[in-house]
């Protein structure tokens, strides 16, 4: 990994923490905002594997965790896992189809969604998981998935530039 995929995967986390907190919070439905973080982690673990998912889902749950969270490193445990989970069907899927990555992103936030309810509602017994359920997991899985249609082929193009010049950079010196 060099030192332009690390500075544009940086931007990105950035870019998509801004993004999340500030256009799409003034863009929500309903108090439901799209979890743009989420979008980076999970297209990041699907272009480029387990380890790269698992660093930007830890950088992206940290920002969550700094400005948000009550306790440092609960985001940043989840989006790992969900990063380290998503990197695995790297090897399985072809990331230029643009159909897989949008529904494993949408299977990514739904998990998220669920596993917050559990350990941050239901071990409070708080156990009204419908209509958790029909209020703020569904409506942002579904917004989540809209706004990655738009996202996910930015991030997609971005890292094939990134590619093709490492390639070329890699046959200068053989």
């Amino acid at each position: 990994m060099n030192i332009r995929r690390i500075l544009v995967n940086f931007i990105f986390i950035i870019v998509s923490f801004i993004l999340q907190t500030t256009l799409f919070r003034a863009l929500d439905f309903g108090g439901i905002a799209p979890n743009v973080l989420m979008i980076m982690t999970s297209s990041t673990a699907f272009i480029k594997g387990d380890k790269a998912g698992l660093l930007t889902g830890f950088f992206c749950g940290l920002l969550v965790d700094i400005f948000f969270g009550t306790y440092l490193g609960f985001f940043a445990l989840i989006y790992m896992y969900i990063g380290f989970i998503v990197g695995k069907l790297h090897i399985i899927f072809f990331s230029q189809n643009v159909a897989i990555p949008i529904l494993v992103i949408t299977i990514s936030d739904f998990v998220f969604g669920f596993v917050c309810y559990v350990l941050m509602f239901l071990f409070r017994t708080k156990f009204n998981i419908g209509y958790y359920m029909q209020t703020v997991i569904l409506p942002e899985v579904v917004y989540t998935a809209i706004v990655a249609i738009f996202i996910y082929p930015i991030i997609l193009k971005v890292n094939n530039i990134i590619d093709e010049k490492e390639q070329r950079s890699a046959k200068k010196f053989v």
